[in-house]
């Protein structure tokens, strides 16, 4: 028996063949990483956010507190915020350090209170007034707000 001359002829495609539609494993693969590149870029916020976050609740609780403890607190959180954003700038010190912190920030600290952020850890008899401390605390919190 001849079934030859009963077989149909091959067709090729005419030559307008692409890439999709794609089988359902292809596009799996494909949600699959979109996804997880969301899933990393919500991850690098929130872990961004964080530390902001963290650094504001500690400052909110040093909020109107005037004495010198609350001044060496506020030093060694701006040494700590500064670790994360710009670990060269932590051995900065004096009128170096501050001339840093206000160039990266809109807000501009001098006089008596940017020797206050500058010499709290290691001033014995402190002298400064009350206002100072709020100035050096309101910095504070907008600088950790610009550059966390």
């Amino acid at each position: 028996m001849d079934n030859l001359p009963l077989l149909r002829d091959i067709h090729l495609p005419d030559g307008n063949v692409s890439i999709f539609p794609l089988a359902f494993g292809w596009w799996g693969l494909l949600c699959s990483l979109l996804g997880l590149y969301v899933l990393y870029l919500i991850i690098k916020i929130v872990w961004r956010q964080s530390a902001k976050i963290y650094a504001r609740r500690i400052l909110l609780s040093l909020k109107g507190d005037t004495g010198l403890a609350s001044a060496v607190k506020l030093s060694e959180i701006m040494r700590r915020a500064c670790v994360r954003k710009y670990p060269d700038a932590v051995a900065k010190s004096g009128k170096e350090w501050i001339a840093f912190l206000n160039s990266k920030s809109k807000l501009k600290l001098s006089g008596t209170a940017a020797i206050l952020l500058q010499n709290a850890p290691f001033m014995i008899k402190p002298e400064y007034k009350p206002e100072d401390m709020q100035i050096v605390w309101n910095y504070c919190y907008e600088w950790i707000g610009e550059n966390l």
